[in-house]
């Protein structure tokens, strides 16, 4: 019976395909792959690309995500060292920094059951924290008394060294403070003590209000001392030289009263004939007895 060549061909490629997906493999970017042979870690490798390997069941390709992985713990209570219950919630950013050391951790390198176990060890890091800091480091009108970087690097700092103690091969790379609450034995509680601290932060303000105030009134009070005592001084000044140039033009005024009594008026006359004027005088009157001899009624204009 004759074969058929294109069969032949087809399970000669078969063939092929079959034996290089057993002793070849891809590396691809953002992964990491750990090879197992007989079951134990010999070889890890990180650049993409393609590679040989022995044939199962002598070696094993197990492929890792390198890339940031992401999980949140449960809300988790501890005791400030204030004595108030907390409740708190963090995020966690994480990657495999030693796949070689991660694989056999955890069951198969599985990520779930590595985030299992570090939420214990994340549960524990955040009691020891909390129990560290008052109640106000957490919450408080001042925003100046509020210690959540200090706290949430506290955490990382003990999460990332009790991770390299277990060998776990895990870099922590960022957590954060996602939620807190207080159990509702405790509200009334904090409630009470934020508006003693609004309070005491209202008092303050309007004694350094006061105390402003009464300086600002304290200098003006002074400066106007000082302004008035000037403006007396220079008072005084002026009235002093216009009674002594009055003194002056009297003693000259006193050699011819008739060329005095004559100037006088017609400085008065000057003085009321400024602007339009409409004047109706009695001419025996000073000084409108400067127009005796003329016409009692009359219009004069500037």
């Amino acid at each position: 019976m004759k074969k058929n060549p294109l069969n032949i061909i087809v399970a000669v490629l078969l063939v092929i395909i079959f034996g290089t997906w057993l002793v070849c493999f891809q590396v691809r970017k953002s992964t990491v792959v750990v090879i197992t042979t007989f079951g134990k870690p010999t070889r890890t490798i990180t650049e993409p690309g393609f590679y040989m390997k022995w044939p199962p069941p002598i070696q094993w390709v197990n492929t890792f995500d390198q890339r940031i992985q992401n999980f949140e713990d449960k809300l988790d209570e501890a005791l400030t060292a204030d004595h108030y219950n907390l409740l708190t919630m963090v995020y966690v950013g994480w990657k495999i920094k030693n796949a070689q050391e991660f694989f056999p951790r955890f069951k198969n390198g599985s990520i779930p059951e590595a985030e299992r176990q570090m939420e214990g060890l994340l549960r524990s890091a955040k009691s020891a924290v909390v129990g560290q800091h008052s109640l106000s480091d957490f919450v408080s009108t001042d925003e100046k008394l509020l210690k959540f970087d200090a706290v949430e690097q506290q955490i990382l700092d003990i999460l990332q060294d009790q991770v390299n103690k277990k060998n776990y091969g895990i870099e922590i790379e960022y957590l954060g403070i996602k939620k807190l609450e207080f159990p509702e034995s405790v509200t009334q509680a904090v409630f009470k003590r934020m508006t003693s601290d609004r309070e005491k932060l209202i008092s303050k303000t309007e004694s350094e209000g006061e105390a402003e105030a009464s300086r600002i009134r304290s200098t003006a009070d002074s400066k106007s001392v000082i302004m008035l005592a000037a403006a007396n001084s220079d008072a005084l000044k002026i009235k002093g030289d216009a009674q002594r140039k009055a003194a002056e033009y009297f003693a000259i005024f006193e050699q011819n009263p008739e060329l005095a009594k004559f100037l006088l008026s017609l400085n008065a006359l000057e003085l009321s004939l400024k602007d339009r004027t409409t004047l109706i005088f009695d001419q025996h009157s000073q000084p409108f007895n400067l127009f005796q001899g003329y016409t009692t009624n009359m219009s004069i204009g500037k």
